[in-house]
């Protein structure tokens, strides 16, 4: 009985994590934030398979600090890689250099399997740092750490209720294709497909923009003008200082690892 208090206790983030089960989660969302948009920019500025991999390590570490989900979190990773695996098969048959292979006619360059690894590393280090550091957060704790970072409260405002409302619009998509499937309708390829399928997009739409007035209307009924209230204030502990140091400390290493590669 107790087991399941605490999990009622911890509620599920958006990315499946439990909220604040890890010393990760207790840093503070203001550190996470600037840190997960520094390890993207220092990841991505290197290019040497050496420093990828190891960056790939420290996203690693975070995520196994922040006690993700293994397997949710790896079927995300699949589904983030299927985009770019077209990428990573053509580039070694369209960039020039030494070739190692030939398929049907077509030289496959060394180069080019070198690029294709290093983006595969540097997509896969940055989005494991990211759903480690950034994607444990609520969405409102997220939005009050962007506040406290200077954010324009427009950007802010329009995350927070685009992460609120997103599973609403979900929920308004598949009733309406419910009702599609109730009067018969089955997916083909012919025009009155299409266009049902266009009416379902503007139904959509203009569902969407009613619901938007409604809320607008509710908050506004409730003393809403245009700023959120911050129920919790953050304050920066020594775990906060301690974390920012050691972390700036790796990246100060990969970039420093990066400069001497490129020397020698």
């Amino acid at each position: 009985m107790s087991s399941v208090l605490n999990t009622l206790e911890k509620p599920l983030t958006s990315t499946g994590g439990r909220r604040q089960i890890s010393w990760l989660g207790r840093i503070d969302p203001r550190v996470r934030i600037v840190a997960a948009l520094a390890f993207a920019v220092v990841t991505v500025a290197c290019g040497r398979l050496p420093v990828l991999l190891a960056a790939l390590g420290i996203a690693v570490a975070l995520l196994a600090a922040s006690r993700l989900p293994a397997g949710r979190t790896l079927r995300r990773m699949a589904t983030m890689d299927g985009f770019i695996l077209i990428l990573l098969v053509m580039l070694p048959f369209t960039v020039p250099g030494e070739p190692m292979f030939t398929i049907w006619g077509l030289p496959a360059s060394r180069e080019g399997l070198l690029q294709a690894v290093e983006i595969l590393l540097t997509a896969n280090a940055v989005i494991l740092a990211l759903m480690a550091l950034v994607g444990t957060m609520e969405p409102v704790t997220m939005g009050h750490a962007l506040h406290a970072l200077r954010v324009p409260t427009a950007l802010v405002h329009l995350l927070m209720f685009t992460v609120r409302y997103i599973d609403v619009l979900r929920e308004e998509y598949l009733r309406l294709r419910q009702a599609m499937k109730a009067r018969g309708f089955r997916p083909s390829t012919d025009w009155h497909c299409y266009r049902s399928f266009g009416y379902l997009l503007g139904m959509l739409l203009v569902r969407s923009m009613e619901r938007s007035e409604r809320i607008l209307d509710a908050m506004k009924c409730r003393g809403f003008t245009g700023r959120i209230p911050l129920l919790d204030r953050f304050a920066f502990a020594r775990r906060d200082a301690v974390f920012t140091a050691g972390f700036s400390l790796l990246l100060a290493g990969l970039i420093a690892t990066e400069i001497a590669h490129a020397a020698s």
